[in-house]
Parts: structure tokens; sequence; C-alpha cells
């Protein structure tokens, strides 16, 4: 799938939206939830406001389908919509026996015929992955089975995330007897009845899984990052069953085998350029233990937008002293940032602030951290739509755990937040951007006069139809 940089998902692109909404489970007692709970809710959503498109989109659900070449004809109808795109999945996960590759369960799927009766997860890579950027996201709310999970939550969210825009949650099955309910899918449904406009996907996200409570469970939360920000696979930790969650073939292969997937002031350096593998040290509650670089050789650094002349530079966020544990950690994701890897610094990142949610909550104080480590790296990257979003949900989370308006830090992330908008020249990703920053500049307005005044005024701008010469 088109990497969704900007974090909006199908707001990057214009027309019309296309939305299908899967709920799927084997029958009787091997399903694991209540995957169709999901769609009622989904389903009264505004098609404009579940896609984000102000023109309007086409909604399908498909319920319980039994055949995996009837899913794939809907997913082909979906990738080939000239319009955004989002692709709503709710159901199981499972295993293949032979080749122990994720699939999502059907109707008639059981344990020994997942591979011929339950949906392939590379054919959903496969179709949707040829769509333009920016232009495509997947929303999964799914447990997987006692085949599935250890593979799963050994890989992390690059098991499913690669190639993908995906947001949502992976829980392990519920015990015997019990059925598992889609809280993510209501929650997020719920969010967005309630929502003028579609927020941008990662806030909704951060929003939608702490209102499921989710976060301090062994869940996986996929937090929408694209391709070029992939989480890396664990070096050698898992056994040979997780070799086969990365780089997966597409349906025209199917029936065969399947194919292989800031601020500099950091104290050191860290890493060659190439492939390399960054053992960081201990975290408190016990950290990933090593991380693989995401890209085969350094990428070229993105280039960056033009600089306005206004607006100066707010001061980059705090980093950790050189006492700090985590000291080391910093050095290298930020050495690789400013050495043009950012994929490879981006997934250093992400993978720590897996960890962070699991072990300590998205409120916390680690997970807020690594939030502000991720803006600061889209921005190093060149790619303000990003940074802009996640200090947005940096100022969101602070200003939800109690922190007042005036506290520093939240200045500092609506400032930044501010700053790297007035970056954004795509017009779309700034019309995105534009509501949820006006509503929390005029809750924190900074000690800069005109600063809200500053944001209508573009805002105005960019509803205005584009001129033409």
């Amino acid at each position: 799938m088109g990497n969704d940089r900007s974090g909006t998902g199908a707001e990057t692109a214009s027309g019309p939206g296309y939305a299908l909404l899967l709920a799927a489970g084997p029958a009787g007692k091997q399903r694991l939830m209540d995957a169709a709970a999901a769609l009622p809710q989904l389903a009264a959503v505004p098609p404009a406001a579940l896609l984000g498109t102000p023109g309007g989109a086409s909604v399908v659900q498909l319920v319980d389908p039994a055949d995996p070449q009837t899913v794939l004809t809907h997913l082909r109808t979906a990738a080939a919509h000239p319009g955004p795109v989002l692709v709503h999945l709710a159901g199981q996960l499972t295993l293949d026996a032979k080749q122990r590759l994720p699939h999502l369960a059907l109707a008639r799927t059981t344990p020994r015929t997942a591979r011929y009766t339950a949906l392939p997860w590379h054919w959903l890579t496969a179709e949707l992955g040829r769509r333009p950027p920016g232009s495509t996201v997947v929303v999964a709310d799914l447990v997987a089975d006692e085949t599935a999970w250890p593979p799963l939550r050994a890989a992390g969210p690059s098991g499913l995330a690669a190639g993908l825009t995906l947001y949502g949650t992976v829980a392990p099955a519920p015990p015997k007897r019990g059925m598992a309910t889609p809280d993510y899918s209501r929650a997020f449904a719920g969010l967005l009845r309630g929502a003028a406009e579609r927020p941008p996907l990662a806030l909704l996200h951060q929003r939608a899984a702490l209102e499921a409570g989710l976060g301090s469970g062994p869940e996986l939360l996929l937090d929408g990052a694209g391709p070029d920000e992939a989480y890396p696979a664990p070096d050698a930790a898992p056994g040979p069953e997780a070799a086969g969650w990365a780089g997966q073939t597409g349906p025209a292969e199917a029936a065969g085998s399947a194919g292989a997937a800031g601020s500099a002031g950091a104290a050191g350096s860290a890493g060659a350029a190439g492939p390399v593998a960054v053992t960081p040290p201990r975290m408190p509650l016990g950290p990933p233990e090593s991380f693989l670089s995401a890209d085969p050789r350094p990428a070229p650094p993105s280039p960056r937008p033009p600089q306005p002349t206004h607006a100066p530079l707010p001061p980059p966020p705090r980093r950790a002293p050189v006492a700090d544990p985590l000291a080391a950690t910093h050095a290298a994701i930020f050495e690789a940032a400013n050495s043009g890897r950012h994929s490879e610094a981006a997934s250093m990142a992400a993978a720590w602030e897996q960890e962070a949610l699991r072990t300590a909550g998205p409120r916390s104080d680690e997970a807020i951290h690594w939030l502000e480590v991720r803006a600061d790296l889209s921005r190093i990257a060149g790619d303000p739509a990003r940074a802009c979003e996640l200090w947005l949900a940096v100022a969101d989370a602070r200003l939800g755990n109690g922190e007042p308006v005036g506290h520093p830090e939240v200045e500092g992330a609506v400032d930044r937040a501010h700053h790297q908008w007035q970056f954004v020249q795509d017009r779309a990703r700034a019309g995105a951007l534009a509501p949820p920053l006006m509503e929390l500049r005029s809750r924190v307005p900074g000690r800069k006069p005109g600063a809200l005044e500053a944001v209508r005024r573009r805002a105005e701008l960019l509803r205005a139809p584009a001129r033409t010469r």
C-alpha cells in the first residue's frame, strides 16, 4: 500500500471515496471474535466522515464470506477505485498448516483447511500495495489464534504492516469459551460519529485505543507506520515459525510457495551506513532486545520544502542527558536520521514506542516521549505533515493527562505542530490538519500574539479554490 506519510490516510487523495467493511470468522466453536458486531456502528458513520472526503463515498459491507476468491474480488474492486480507499477488517488471524503464513479466517476455515478456505494476508498487501501513495488505509480489529499469536508477537507489528498503512489492534485469543468483542472498532466509529470532520488518523487511532482500554495488555497496537517506516524484525530472536511473516507473495503466486519481505545533539556515534543491528540498553520493564535496519542500503535524504521567512523555529525537544540509560539509543536513532537513514531511525523509535505502550500505557511519560522522538524524526526526514500530526498527538496526550494549557511542554508541542504545518505544501494535507490545529490553538494560544488568527487565515486560503494560470 502506498505510504501515508502524512498520517491522514485517504485525506491525501481527492474525489469520492470507497470503503470496504469486512467482518469474518469461522463458524461454530472456532470463532474467537464477534466480528459482525463491528459493522452496525461503522455503517452508521456518514461515508464522507469515514473516508474524510467531502465528495462522499461508497460503502460496501461483507459479512462472513466463505470463499477467499470472493474477498479477493472485493479487494480488487477497492484497489481499482480512483479515489481514497479505506478497508476495515474485523475477525481473526490464523496460520496455514503447511507454509505457516498468516491468513484471515473466513466462514469455512478450520485449522487444517486454512490454506484453502482463509484469505492469505499477502493477497491483501499485494492488491492494495499497487495503489498511489497516500490514497489507502487499512483499519484492523483482530484477534490471533494460538497458531498465529506467537510468531506475530515475536515479529511485532511489522508482521502485518509491511507494505500497508495499517491502524488498529491485534490481540491474543480470549480464554476458552470466551468471545472477543470489537471494542476498538466501536470506539473508532463512535469518535467518527461525534466529529464534525475526521481527525488525522494517528490521532483518531490513539483516542480509539484509549477509549477501548487498549495499550496496557498484551495486544499489539498498529499505529499507521507506512512502508518506509516499517517496524524491524527482531534479529534471530524468534524461531523459524516467524520467518514467513515478512515479504510474502501476491495472489498470482499463492497457489505455490510464498516469497520472502532532529536534533543531532546526541552523544557518541552509532552504526555505519548500510544494514546494521542496534542493541539498545535495557529499558525499565523490558525493552526490545534488538532492531534490524529496515533499509538494505542508506536512503538519500528527502528534499526539504522551502523555509518560510516567518515563524522562527521553536527550540528542539529536550534530549535525554548523557547519564540516562537511553542516551546511546537516542544517539543511534538520531545518527541514523541525520545520515539519511530515515526508515532505520523511524523503525527503532517506533519499536521503542510500542514497548512503552505495552508496558506503561498510551498516556505514560515513556509513550509520549517516543511520540515526540518520532515527530522530530519526521521533521528531519522532511515530512512536515507527519511531524505536525505527531506533535498534535503529543499535545492532545499531555492535555489528556491534566497538564495545564500554559505548561511549557504543552505549549511547545502546539507551537511545533503549528510551525511544521506552515511547511506543508500539499493543500489537501494542510487542509486536513487545519481543524485539529485550530482546536488546539484555541485552547493553547501560546505566547506569541496572533497564532490562532494565523491558522484561521491560512485555513481559509486552503479552502478557497486553487488559482491556475
